[in-house]
């Protein structure tokens, strides 16, 4: 049997997937309907700067599948073009509206960007600001989305604002990978990601999924949330994106092996590591402010002759007498560094990244992960591999980091890379690094 050892984690309350029952009970003011939920949930964006999973999984349990399906659709659409339809509003208003109005208004401008019927969304939208604002701010809404379809046909002549991303951030970009590729990777980013699904159980997968062209994944389409919700929870499948697959594919895996996942929360690669061992130890080490009660749930689902440990910690500062005080090995035979970073490669799916992302945080993460990256060398045994990889675009996140840590070890060499990049793999962009001790 498949034996978890915690460190730690007493009192971690078990969470569904992919919609946690364990979040606060909320009343929302304008029913059950998707459109007013998704209002409600851009008022709280613009307010709070929460992240957008969070507050999606704030939305009502038992809410019905086209309803959430609705309110998660147009809240993600307004945070992923937020700049362009704030862009086409200010003109319209003397000043700002509270949020709530301007969150009305944001949603009827997505609808109208999307291509909806004027009329129909306008008399939509007024209808709702009756219910969510007052009757003098219905009015408003009124008189400011009569205006709303014409200033969109006008599209923006500068590219930042044409495709919702801020402007240094197009002009990083279009330094590094030039202007064309830069359009591609904007337009890519706009676009609303498919959900991808790896199958893991010696059933035959259901028709229902539609495979996709990445061994073992799959693309869930319409497919029937609540058996997806039933298999994801009995371990069968697993929601993620097919980069996922590039790190583990270098770790490459062996029966037997003691592998350390380093930065292993919320669980998906350690899950994929352990599928691809079937045999050995895994211990899946994060911070303890990481997902761990969802890296803790996904390790439930480890095949059988897989021994796993989930071990909370500062990887920095973890040296041998942390891992033998909890009775684990100090070296292993592989190590997987899956390093925090800027997400760059992953906007399509965390829409709410680039109006967080700071030009600075680009050497900040570097320096974290030039620490990690040297941190998690002294865990792998002589001869042994180590694989640092990141979900960012950046060679300062990705080849700059592997080639400071080269030069400052020289019993290290650099293997094989792979960078991945959405605008020719067709899937999340990511930087591999196989280096070998």
């Amino acid at each position: 049997m498949n034996r978890l050892v915690e460190a730690g984690l007493n009192g971690l309350v078990k969470q569904g997937f992919p919609n946690r029952q364990n979040r606060s009970a909320r009343t929302w003011r304008g029913g059950a309907d998707g459109w007013s939920l998704a209002s409600e949930l851009v008022e709280r964006w613009l307010i709070e700067g929460a992240r957008t999973d969070s507050l999606l999984e704030e939305l009502p349990v038992g809410l019905a599948p086209p309803d959430r399906a609705r309110a998660q659709a147009l809240f993600l659409g307004v945070v992923r073009w937020w700049s362009r339809l704030d862009a086409a509003l200010a003109p319209l208003m003397r000043r700002p509206p509270r949020k709530r109005v301007q969150a009305v208004l944001l949603v009827a401008a997505f609808e109208l960007l999307e291509g909806g019927e004027a009329a129909l969304v306008v008399h939509h939208a007024v209808a709702r600001a009756k219910t969510l604002t007052s009757a003098q701010e219905a009015g408003f809404v009124n008189a400011v989305a009569r205006q709303l379809a014409a200033t969109l046909r006008v599209e923006p002549s500068d590219v930042a604002t044409r495709w919702a991303h801020p402007a240094w951030l197009v002009a990083r970009w279009d330094r590094q990978f030039g202007t064309q590729v830069t359009r591609q990777l904007l337009e890519w980013n706009q676009q609303p990601a498919p959900v991808h699904a790896r199958w893991r159980s010696t059933d035959p997968a259901p028709a229902w999924l539609r495979p996709a062209k990445w061994p073992g994944f799959f693309e869930i389409g319409t497919a029937p949330w609540d058996e997806v919700r039933r298999l994801a929870a009995a371990g069968a499948l697993y929601l993620q994106d097919p980069s996922t697959r590039l790190c583990v594919e270098l770790l490459a895996p062996q029966p037997g092996e003691t592998i350390l996942d380093a930065c292993a929360a919320p669980g998906g690669k350690s899950l994929l590591i352990a599928d691809a061992m079937r045999a050995g130890r895994l211990v899946a080490f994060d911070q303890p402010a990481a997902r761990l009660d969802r890296l803790k749930e996904n390790l439930a689902h480890v095949p059988a002759g897989v021994q796993t440990a989930l071990m909370p910690g500062d990887l920095r500062k973890a040296g041998p007498k942390y891992f033998a005080a909890h009775n684990l090995p100090d070296r292993y035979d592989a190590v997987l560094l899956d390093a925090p970073c800027s997400n760059t490669g992953v906007m399509r799916h965390r829409v709410d990244v680039k109006w967080r992302l700071q030009e600075s945080d680009f050497a900040k993460h570097a320096a974290q992960q030039g620490a990690l990256l040297r941190a998690a060398s002294r865990l792998v045994r002589p001869g042994g591999r180590l694989v640092y990889s990141t979900c960012s675009l950046d060679a300062e996140e990705n080849e700059r980091v592997v080639r400071r840590f080269l030069d400052g070890a020289g019993d290290w060499k650099l293997e094989r890379h792979m960078l991945a990049y959405p605008w020719t793999d067709g899937h999340d962009g990511a930087g591999v690094f196989l280096l070998r001790h």
